[in-house]
């Protein structure tokens, strides 16, 4: 009787603990950080169940303050999303946390908290995209955060991580398929937890996401686009920065609101004296080299909005995209904005010839490789500028191990090379057949900078309104893996076939490599002759 006694007391033991431990929640998705201010932050993460939303945090690794936040729904299961915003923070201050949700606690981690635009803080952050999953190479994005990223970070500044990096910047296409719940944790918080535990991290919406009611529950950005399109667009600071988020899926990428909207920002933009720089990213191309079809053209809407703020305000922007799988940086001609192809992440190369793809103008760099995209913002007052650099993971033809294969400086001061001489053509009887333009040597007063544009016109006006020739000529040209403007000095061009006994006037400009144009040379004039 006793035996008996002893034994249903043993299964009422073996019983509780079992459901106990049932009952009891584990962590699915590791701590990440949203929506960083001067002052506050946000701290997400994922257990499998429980209510409790606990950030313990300081300044040293002992902790001693806490704030409770909010748990909520994500696939209609126990499984429960935990949002904390900790307020009252110190501006460009380290802070550790960890977080607690009942017997789930995690690893102690760091953050830092933005500067004031005023306090002239540099800074560093990284943009790229379209990491979901390739089946040929499931784990490329872990690859590229944890032997890319983070070690190439430690290398490059040597820092703890949140001093490294401010941001992360990731405009598009985070998994295969945004309904599908599992892909969420698997394919992109998982290779990232490392990185997103220290970094705050900032995505838009590409076509993968399939406007997925998981990407809103996973992420808090910013509330500040049109309220009835929360979280679609956005825009946020960071020291004399400003970051702008875009929707340019179909179903948004028409809406006027977010045209609407961009424009109210830009405009706010342009009379904020904190601002120094603009970057937006959106994830489809207004062209692009190595996929002609994934083109947009309602991205171009965004690109002249950027380029004609640029222009009018002497504020540098540029575009961050994503969609087509491989690197591209190009410029505007007429402004100081750069088109800047930040993929791929995880998603298959698009390989050179394997889609149509086009040479275009704009761009000087197309790679079609792995790799990420740093951006070193120097806030110095009085001469702010940024550092772009591309650093490559290579492809499967050639592998890299964070090898820097583009970089461009920009300022925000324009700093003017001098205007060239138009020397020839010039006078009587000139070949109509066509003739060589020649211009002098490139000249600046600022330091390093050397000749890396040039633009010619040919008019039948002197006033240039009737133009026969404009083009534009960068230093280099890197397309389907050769440099096609390996040798061009850019002080000489020809012209094409010209009308017989026609008064012709021509001029030129030279850019330097921080893509600030001279003033148009003197205006050369010269008649052809008769057949």
């Amino acid at each position: 009787m006793e035996n008996k006694h002893l034994l249903l007391l043993l299964n009422l033991m073996l019983f509780s603990l079992v459901n106990g431990q049932k009952d009891q929640p584990s962590l699915l998705v590791h701590p990440y950080l949203q929506d960083a201010t001067p002052n506050s932050i946000k701290v997400l993460w994922q257990t499998s169940s429980g209510e409790e939303s606990i950030v313990e945090w300081g300044t040293t690794q002992k902790l001693g303050k806490k704030t409770k936040g909010i748990a909520y729904d994500i696939n209609f299961t126990h499984s429960r999303i935990h949002e904390v915003q900790i307020e009252n923070l110190k501006r460009f201050t380290t802070y550790f946390y960890r977080v607690r949700t009942g017997n789930v606690v995690s690893d102690i981690f760091q953050f830092k908290t933005p500067p004031f635009s005023s306090d002239n803080q540099s800074f560093n952050m990284l943009a790229m995209s379209d990491m979901q999953k390739d089946h040929q190479n499931p784990d490329k994005f872990s690859e590229i955060v944890n032997e890319g990223i983070i070690p190439y970070l430690k290398t490059e500044y040597g820092e703890a991580l949140p001093d490294n990096l401010a941001l992360v910047l990731v405009p598009g296409d985070l998994v295969e398929n945004g309904t599908k719940y599992d892909q969420w944790k698997g394919d992109f918080f998982d290779p990232a937890q490392n990185l997103f535990a220290e970094v705050p991290v900032y995505p838009v919406l590409g076509n993968h996401e399939k406007n997925s009611a998981y990407y809103f529950k996973y992420f808090s950005l910013p509330k500040n686009g049109t309220p009835a399109y929360a979280e679609h667009w956005w825009y946020k600071d960071y020291g004399n920065t400003r970051i702008i988020g875009l929707n340019s899926n179909e179903g948004y990428r028409d809406i006027e609101q977010q045209y609407t909207w961009l424009k109210e920002v830009l405009a706010e933009t342009a009379n904020n004296p904190d601002i120094d720089f603009v970057f937006a990213q959106l994830h489809h191309p207004h062209k692009s080299e190595l996929w002609i079809p994934g083109e947009e053209e309602s991205t171009g809407k965004v690109v002249k909005l950027l380029e004609n703020f640029t222009t009018e305000t002497g504020k540098p922007s540029l575009h961050f995209f994503g969609h087509t799988h491989g690197y591209s940086r190009g410029q505007s001609k007429d402004h100081k904005h750069l088109w800047v192809n930040v993929a791929s992440a995880g998603g298959a190369i698009d390989n050179w010839g394997e889609f149509e793809g086009r040479d275009y103008d704009e761009f000087t760099v197309t790679q079609d490789e792995y790799g990420f995209v740093m951006v070193e913002v120097d806030a110095t007052e009085g001469n702010p500028k940024f550092t772009l650099k591309r650093i490559s993971r290579g492809n499967e033809n050639q592998f890299k191990s964070n090898e820097k294969t583009d970089e461009i400086t920009i300022y925000a001061k324009s700093h003017k090379p001098k205007a060239p001489q138009a020397i020839s053509p010039k006078g009587e009887n000139i070949p109509f057949t066509g003739t060589t333009l020649k211009a002098g040597t490139f000249s600046s007063s600022f330091n390093g900078a050397y000749h890396a544009a040039t633009h010619w016109q040919i008019a039948t006006q002197p006033d240039f309104s009737k133009l026969i020739l404009d083009r534009w000529k960068q230093s280099e040209n890197w397309y389907y893996l050769e440099n096609r403007q390996e040798g061009d000095d850019l002080t000489d061009e020809p012209s094409k076939r010209l009308e017989p006994n026609t008064t012709y006037y021509w001029r030129v400009r030279y850019r330097d490599q921080h893509l600030n144009w001279s003033n148009w040379s003197n205006t050369q004039t010269f008649k052809t002759n008769n057949p």
